[in-house]
């Protein structure tokens, strides 16, 4: 099974979720605006993808820049503020099991998946 962070307005997501369609591949769809993950599952993302918590953050989002650009956060500062923010987290994001991906760009979306 595999999960994706969709956003409905994002046309990349909208890609990558025809994508995953297109494979047969069984998938569970969160739509994280609607539904914001907790800042535990935030860790855990974090965790699959193997970054910092920092680059799970859109940094070209006016929240970000108007609230957070001139700041320096820790990574438990990062989380809290996507938990709270939703809108900035990067997305889409796939996990199947203990790994993850952000889907951009999105060639990479259907080796991922198989």
């Amino acid at each position: 099974m595999i999960t994706i962070y969709h956003k409905s307005n994002c046309s990349t997501s909208i890609k990558v979720l025809d994508i995953l369609k297109q494979s047969g591949k069984k998938y569970k769809i969160v739509e994280y605006i609607k539904n914001p993950p907790s800042v535990e599952e935030l860790t855990a993302i974090v965790q699959k993808l193997g970054i910092s918590a920092e680059q799970l953050i859109r940094k070209k989002e006016p929240l970000f820049k108007e609230k957070y650009a001139q700041k320096k956060l820790t990574a438990q500062q990062f989380i809290e503020i996507l938990a709270e923010n939703p809108g900035l987290i990067e997305r889409p994001i796939l996990i199947k099991r203990t790994r993850a991906i952000i889907g951009r760009p999105i060639d990479i979306v259907a080796n991922w998946i198989k």
